[in-house]
């Protein structure tokens, strides 16, 4: 190898290595930052805790759209899948009518079919993901509408509520078993199925996974679903924490779910990303919310700020691709 040949070779694995760990040395400096302005509240175990909590329903979301991005396609439709299923699970949740497997049967349901449904659009259809994920989320923004009547459905049970909102021990929260859990089985399917080194093909060159024999349309219809299975799953927890199903959440929530994703240097062209990348995206922007709101600063910054990280992100993202060819 010649000397122009090495040193591109070594940009290469500089601009991967910067993507691969620079934002997990990002989240540990503001976690520190932090912890020195405000010791007293921030470092608190409870507040950690709390932290983790309020990262769980992104992070729910944010591991099915790692798949979705990862194969190469986007999912705008998790924030209404997120209400619908919400609708669903609490309208079927009223004391003395339904056993509790009901709305949890149901509301995971809905949401797979969702997802499913996507993907066969994306797969059979040959249309963009954008414009398929665009077109159900409005559809099902208005299913969500619908069903709810226009208002959010009150009046669920005890146990219904405690899905969301019990502890473990009487420590640790319910939101932050599920998180872990959700995270620790995407992660062991990406990094040790054969599903999940053909989602990686998939996403890295269809044409040349198609040649190998790879099932491509099979493989984004069951990202899709897995996607929307997973906002089916955090819109149930929504509504168990906020004790009802409101048609209007899960705004923005598609948003959030990318956002994680991206800010964990996970390559919006697909093919490429760790796992954990979404974990640590999803923490990071409660840590950002969290923390700013001890400090009394404006709402408003956490979006600037947010922002920013995520074109730093996009950024690195195309250099490093930039770097390869």
């Amino acid at each position: 190898m010649d000397k122009a040949g090495f040193l591109k070779q070594r940009n290469r694995l500089d601009f991967a290595s910067l993507r691969e760990w620079g934002i997990l040395i990002v989240f540990v400096l503001i976690v520190g930052i932090l912890m020195l302005l405000s010791p007293s509240s921030f470092a608190r175990p409870t507040n950690l805790i709390n932290i983790v909590k309020q990262a769980s329903i992104n992070g729910i979301l944010a591991t099915g759209m790692t798949f979705v991005i990862i194969s190469g396609g986007i999912d705008l439709s998790v924030g209404s899948i997120v209400a619908l299923s919400g609708v669903i699970a609490a309208s079927f949740a009223h004391p003395g009518e339904y056993p509790l497997i009901v709305p949890i049967v149901l509301s995971t349901l809905v949401g797979g079919v969702a997802g499913f449904l996507n993907g066969i659009g994306v797969a059979y259809g040959n249309i963009p993901p954008f414009i398929v994920t665009l077109g159900s989320m409005t559809m099902i923004r208005g299913m969500a509408l619908i069903v709810a009547r226009g208002s959010p459905v009150f009046n669920v049970t005890k146990a219904f509520e405690n899905i969301a909102g019990g502890f473990l021990f009487d420590t640790i929260p319910y939101l932050v078993i599920y998180f872990v859990v959700t995270a620790a089985i995407g992660a062991f399917v990406l990094t040790r199925t054969v599903f999940g080194r053909r989602v990686y093909s998939v996403g890295g060159n269809e044409m040349a996974a198609k040649v190998s024999g790879i099932q491509v349309d099979r493989i984004k219809v069951a990202v899709y679903s897995i996607s929307g299975f997973l906002a089916g799953v955090a819109g149930l927890l929504l509504a168990s924490r906020i004790v009802s199903g409101n048609p209007t959440s899960g705004v923005s929530y598609e948003l959030d779910a990318i956002a994680a994703v991206v800010i964990g240097g996970i390559s919006l062209s697909g093919g490429s990303g760790k796992w954990y990348g979404a974990v640590i995206g999803a923490l990071l922007i409660a840590v950002i919310g969290n923390g700013l709101d001890i400090l009394n600063v404006s709402a408003h910054f956490q979006l600037l700020i947010k922002g920013a990280i995520i074109i730093t992100a996009v950024l690195l993202d195309v250099k490093s691709k930039g770097n390869r060819t």
